[in-house]
């Protein structure tokens, strides 16, 4: 039993403001939250029946979860450069993924702590063939081209109420309750993870009873960004069509191939934010 577990910032235990994250007393203080939430998730895995596990590190600069404090019996991928973004590693030989200390999308719930979809500097709404979705559901299908379903998440009341609405069976652990987008009600982390390990564990017992959530090609992505400047910039890519000032739309043959457009996309968009060469000399 081969188990995934992609883990964000935002959704773990204590986490109520984004100056936690950036102030650095404060992000190194998370930081060790953040990994002792994920080492609650991998306790729980092992305890229901995985043989490994593998953490993707995915907020920010992707390099957060302090390695030398994880649980030893799993792997980190740690590092920002990566074509497969928050799932890089994943593939066929997985069981299940788990999605820890993530948060509600862009334009959901008014309550969603640090609410955002993938890049809150610049994208606004995302959708796939139509529909919105927020960094779990597009993850979710990702993972579901590999045959690899979605059995767990954890992160505040609200962001579970919302990927329940799509993935009605997977597994929650709520960390806090959503006041505001910069406030929670918040739990103490010795109870968050005594619930990620019991509901991890739940869920990786109970991992085949899942079927992972496909879509068949071709795949169309829409994305409304902030800025007028970050979209027009990433129609430098000729796959991409601009359908409004802050608006593109491209298609690809498979959800993969979608996944890491869309990934150049909001690199080129962030970069593109103050102007790509905004901070070089010639």
């Amino acid at each position: 039993m081969k188990i995934f577990i992609s883990a964000d910032m935002e959704g773990i235990s204590g986490v109520a403001t984004n100056q936690q994250l950036k102030t650095n007393s404060e992000y190194q203080r998370f930081r060790k939250l953040m990994t002792a939430d994920v080492n609650a998730a991998i306790e729980g895995a092992f305890a229901g029946g995985a043989t490994e596990v593998v953490v993707a590190d995915g907020h920010g600069n992707m390099s957060n979860i302090l390695i030398e404090e994880m649980d030893p019996r799993a792997r980190l991928v740690s590092g920002n450069n990566r074509i497969m973004c928050q799932l890089e590693g994943l593939n066929e030989s997985f069981d299940g993924i788990m999605f820890v200390g993530h948060h509600g999308r862009e334009g959901g719930s008014e309550l969603a702590v640090i609410s955002h979809t993938l890049a809150g500097i610049c994208v606004n709404e995302m959708k796939i063939n139509g529909q919105v979705v927020g960094e779990t559901e597009m993850n979710t299908l990702v993972a579901g081209s590999f045959g690899v379903p979605a059995v767990f998440i954890s992160g505040d009341d609200a962001y579970v109420k919302e990927v329940q609405e799509t993935l009605p069976n997977v597994y929650g652990a709520v960390t806090k309750r959503a006041v505001d987008r910069f406030a929670a009600e918040l739990l103490h982390p010795e109870a968050v993870r005594k619930e990620i390990r019991e509901k991890a564990a739940l869920a990786v017992k109970n991992a085949r009873s899942f079927e992972a959530v496909t879509v068949d090609g071709p795949v169309t992505f829409e994305i409304e960004f902030k800025g007028s400047q970050q979209a027009q910039m990433t129609t430098t890519l000729p796959t991409v069509e601009l359908i409004g000032p802050k608006k593109i739309r491209f298609t690809c043959d498979d959800i993969v191939t979608a996944y890491k457009h869309m990934w150049g996309c909001v690199i080129i968009a962030m970069t593109a934010t103050n102007g790509v060469l905004g901070s070089v000399n010639a």
